[in-house]
């Protein structure tokens, strides 16, 4: 019964709007997080018809003394009436249940009736099906030319994600990344469970891509609010596991999930540190030859609308306490990146939010470039050409000092772009060489990317060996 304890315990967190769905679920135990979040996640696409069912069968009030709460009647009403029963041993909890069986049967049976559906699933509540499911492929362990056999030899076909339901195909925007259909799911795909292939929107690939770190052997980057990895693990293979990553994550238990994330997906020139970026002295000789920053700080999440959060129910949020909790969030945002151009050889900082709101993004960055540190630093914003030049999404023009700046950041809108609303800004130090030394780095990479696939293979044959 304590399974059922704990999704109930993970329902109540979310009614508290304690984090998104995939963010608690995370925190989960690793030994039974899988089921667990099986069951919240299939729980919340009925938690409408099985609140409903609860209510009329009048469970809560017939047993108030056994089942105390909503959400552990629907996680228990839900295993009674769309899996296979309760999975626990006798006790006085489950035949609380098991004694409204019949009516509660009969109460999900007259909602069938009512709604026309003629299967449990088309009771489900759906969420946009248009965001393809995005699988970077890890380098650090194979090239995508073998990503790419690997899926096709286990029945995908190179034809686009919406072609068929194992139908895939190459983004258009970011290097190693591959679409599939929506109702893919990787769970059980022994690339992604070998760390072979990370699950991550298009959208937050952008910052690594945009920050573009150096792959040489004494490079020195920073991720400034690294957990729970996906970001990280990016820029490492895009370093080739060369120089080394300096990773911050103050939130213990979100630094145990990106050290497990990190191990699997084998990115080896990472330092986690458990400690919160703004504590860190910037002048600090260990810090001399920071050269890359990524900033990807806490926001208001207004962007997502990933195939789990449309799960939650959104309830309108009072328009003067929205402005005041964003203008919060985007003091802490200024004192990120003010902080992070304080680094003395810092070159390149990217600061990025998976937020839709101005308030967190231009006007952020607008106050960014006027701060005392951007003028004492020489920070400007990255010319287009070096921002996802190829990506149409631009900033707000009206929202920017100079309306040209908004050509240099990048937006993403959801349902328009089939990604997660985002949104990504580059600061470079104007007394650098910045455009022809980017520009030299990237040309670098391309030419080293047929070098580099032969390094992987020859590693491989190595461990076959």
């Amino acid at each position: 019964m304590n399974f059922y304890f704990e999704a109930a315990k993970t329902l109540d967190r979310l009614d508290a709007k304690q984090g998104s769905i995939k963010g608690i679920l995370a925190t989960l135990p690793e030994k039974d997080r899988a089921r667990t979040a099986a069951l919240v996640i299939e729980t919340l696409k009925y938690k409408d018809v099985l609140t409903n069912v609860i209510d009329t069968a009048k469970l809560l009030k017939e047993e108030k003394k056994k089942i105390t709460s909503l959400n552990l009647a629907l996680v228990l009403v839900h295993d009674v009436l769309l899996s296979k029963g309760i999975q626990a041993a006798d006790g006085p909890i489950k035949q609380a249940i098991l004694r409204h069986k019949t009516r509660l049967h009969g109460e999900f049976q007259k909602i069938k009736i009512k709604r026309g559906a003629k299967s449990n699933g088309e009771l489900a509540h759906t969420g946009d099906t248009q965001i393809p499911r995005y699988v970077r492929i890890n380098t650090l362990l194979w090239t995508a030319d073998e990503a790419i056999q690997h899926f096709v030899s286990r029945g995908f076909e190179l034809s686009g994600p919406f072609s068929s339901k194992k139908g895939f195909a190459k983004d258009d925007h970011v290097p190693h990344l591959l679409l599939f259909n929506p109702v893919m799911q990787f769970r059980d795909e022994p690339s992604y469970k070998s760390g072979k292939v990370i699950l991550q929107d298009k959208a937050s690939c952008f910052p690594a891509v945009v920050l573009d770190p150096p792959a040489n052997e004494d490079s020195v980057v920073i991720d400034a609010t690294a957990a729970p990895g996906n970001k990280t693990s990016h820029l490492s293979a895009l370093m080739r596991n060369r120089g080394k990553l300096l990773a911050f994550e103050r939130d213990r238990k979100r630094f145990s999930t990106l050290k497990t994330m990190l191990s699997k997906a084998e990115c080896k020139n990472v330092e986690t540190i458990n400690a919160d970026f703004l504590t860190v002295e910037p002048t600090d000789s260990k810090y001399a030859s920071v050269s890359h920053i990524l900033l990807d700080p806490s926001c208001s999440g207004s962007g997502i609308v990933n195939r789990l959060d449309y799960l939650l129910e959104s309830e309108q949020e009072d328009d003067t306490d929205q402005e005041e909790r964003l203008t919060k969030l985007a003091s802490f945002q200024m004192l990120m990146i003010r902080h992070a151009m304080k680094f003395p050889s810092v070159k390149k900082i990217v600061y990025s939010t998976c937020s839709i709101h101005a308030t967190e993004n231009e006007d952020v960055v607008r106050q960014a470039l006027c701060s005392n540190e951007a003028k004492a630093g020489h920070f400007i914003l990255a010319p287009p050409g070096e921002v996802l030049p190829s990506w149409h999404r631009r900033g707000l023009p009206e929202k920017m000092e100079n309306p040209d700046d908004a050509l240099s950041v990048v937006r993403c809108s959801p349902g328009e772009d089939a990604t997660n609303g985002f949104f990504v800004s580059c600061f470079v130090r104007k007394t650098h060489q910045t455009s022809d030394a980017l520009l030299t780095n990237q040309q670098r990479k391309r030419d080293d990317g047929d070098e580099l696939d032969l390094v992987v293979k020859r590693k491989r044959k190595k461990r076959k060996v």
